[in-house]
Order: structure tokens, then C-alpha cells, then sequence
């Protein structure tokens, strides 16, 4: 769910059409995950379920597989990547998934008119984050939920590991620093969003806050051990590439670093990450669950 800020060159500017494809391989290549997330959430009287801020439609696929009878809403603020969606979703699916365009920092009256009703899941992967107002996001998705119904958002965790603390090119410890550089950029985004406000608390008490009980938080360890396959490693180049390339034009990262990363990433040259075997891919994706109370 998406932002569109206003300086075409800005560094901290998210251009979504861009990143469609990436969104859609990624939910391919999660979709292990997505199915068991899905399992874990989905109850025996689930019927409605909403994917906000759907990218790929790797979620909402899953809830549509874990929902044979059920309704699924795919749910996101850019045309562009509804369409990758779109295409990502299988023709044949059990539950078909209705895609719908709406913006979490909008008012989401779109979103429960498509419903016609209550839902009973809504989950929100790596989307709140992106609206200025966290707190009145979460607020805005509680109430699309049935009594008993949860919301799920899948934020923090731990960063994605992938390379050796020494590579031999540069400094050891360049992925260390990456993830340190990215965070402030992360900071800088947050700031520059319209109507950015603070919410200095966890993500279970903005459930709380938002109305919800048993807030609670599960995390899934999510590994790709060495060796990986053509895909896996391709998927990590392609991961790093893309924050250094997002970094850049920010002028955060350390000279030395940046010119280490030029050498790790070019593909014509000896020290490119692609040749090498031993690339990992190591996470932690944590989801926090609230539930809207039942009725006395």
C-alpha cells in the first residue's frame, strides 16, 4: 500500500511499478512460507479474508487455497502491481482472488464495500510501514474485522542474512554496514512520508491500542542453506543489488563500501557474488495477531 511522494529524483521516493516483478518472483519463491502462515491463521468458520498491500498475491493466493469455500481480496494501491498480481494469480484457482485498488493512507471505504461484510482475517505484510500514520492505519484495518476476527501484520523480524563477514573485496563485515546504512535510510523514508508521525511502541501494542486482544506475536525461521539453487543465488545477487542501488543516490553509503559493492556486483568482473558457493539466505519474518473482541 502504496506512497507516491512528490520529488521525481528523490532517493527515498518508493517508484512500486518498478519493483512489480520483484514482488511477484518473491511470492513464487515464498510460497512455502505464505501456505503456512496461511494454515497457521485460517480457522474452521474463516470464510472472508483480505490481503493489504497484496504485492505478488502470494498471501492472498494462500488464503485462497486455505479458504475453499471463502472469498479472498487481494488488496493494493498501485495499478501496476495489481496487474503483476494479476498475472501471478492461476486462472483455475478454487477461490478465485478479487483484486481491488485502494491506499492504506486513504480512507479504505473501497475496501469494505468490495468485502459486502466483515472480515475475518486481514493481514498486512511489510505495508503499514508505509503509511505516515501507523496507528491509524492499524486503527483503519481493525475495523474491517468480524468479532473474533484477526488482524495480522507481518513486520520486523530478523534481516536477511546472506554472505560470509569477509568476501575478500573491501572491508570485512560489508553486509553488517549495508544492513546499518539501510536502517537509516529506512528512518529517513519514514520521515519523509505525508503526515509522518512517530509510534514509539511494538507492534502488539498498536493491536492493543487499535482495540484488539491476545495480541501476540510468531516468527518463522525461513533458511536457504548452502548450496543454493540457480534461483536462490540469483535471488540474493538481485536482493543486494537492489539496496545498494536504492542507497546510492541517498549518498549513505561509506565511499570505500560503495566502491566494494561495485566490484561484488558486476557481473563481468572477478569478484561478482553470482560465482560464488557460498551464499546463504538466513531470516526471520515475525507476524503479530490481534483479534476483534467477540460480542458480550
Amino acid at each position: 500500500m502504496h506512497h507516491h511522494h512528490s520529488h521525481a529524483d528523490d532517493p527515498y521516493e518508493m517508484h512500486w511499478e518498478e519493483h512489480a516483478e520483484r514482488l511477484t518472483a518473491a511470492a513464487e519463491a515464498d510460497a512455502e512460507w505464505y501456505a503456512s502462515v496461511a494454515a497457521y491463521l485460517v480457522g474452521p468458520d474463516d470464510r472472508i479474508a483480505v490481503d493489504i498491500g497484496c504485492g505478488g498475491a502470494g498471501m492472498a493466493l494462500a488464503l485462497a487455497r486455505a479458504l475453499p469455500a471463502g472469498r479472498v481480496l487481494g488488496v493494493d494501491g498501485d495499478p501496476a502491481i495489481l496487474e503483476a498480481a494479476r498475472r501471478h494469480l492461476p486462472p483455475t484457482a478454487q477461490v478465485p482472488v478479487e483484486l481491488v485498488r485502494a491506499d492504506l493512507d486513504g480512507d479504505l471505504a473501497d475496501v469494505a464495500t468490495a468485502l459486502r461484510g466483515p472480515a475475518d482475517i486481514v493481514w498486512a505484510s511489510a505495508s503499514v510501514h508505509h503509511a505516515g500514520d501507523q496507528q491509524r492505519a492499524i486503527d483503519a484495518l481493525a475495523g474491517l474485522l468480524r468479532p473474533g476476527g484477526r488482524l495480522a501484520l507481518a513486520e520486523g523480524g530478523l534481516p536477511i542474512r546472506c554472505l560470509p563477514w569477509d568476501l575478500g573485496v573491501g572491508r570485512p563485515g560489508l553486509e553488517r554496514r549495508l544492513e546499518s546504512v539501510m536502517d537509516r535510510w529506512f528512518a529517513q523514508m519514514r520521515d519523509r512520508l505525508p503526515g509522518a508521525v512517530r509510534m514509539p511502541y511494538g507492534w502488539t501494542e498498536a493491536l492493543r491500542r487499535a482495540g484488539l486482544t491476545e495480541a501476540t506475536t510468531r516468527t518463522w525461521l525461513l533458511e536457504r542453506p548452502v548450496p543454493l539453487s540457480t534461483s536462490d543465488r540469483e535471488r540474493v545477487v538481485a536482493e543486494v543489488g537492489q539496496w545498494v542501488d536504492r542507497l546510492r543516490p541517498a549518498d549513505l553509503l561509506d565511499p570505500d563500501d560503495l566502491a566494494a559493492w561495485d566490484r561484488l556486483l558486476d557481473p563481468a568482473g572477478p569478484d561478482w557474488l553470482g560465482n560464488r558457493d557460498d551464499l546463504y539466505r538466513l531470516t526471520a519474518r515475525s507476524v503479530h495477531i490481534g483479534q476483534r473482541p467477540a460480542r458480550p
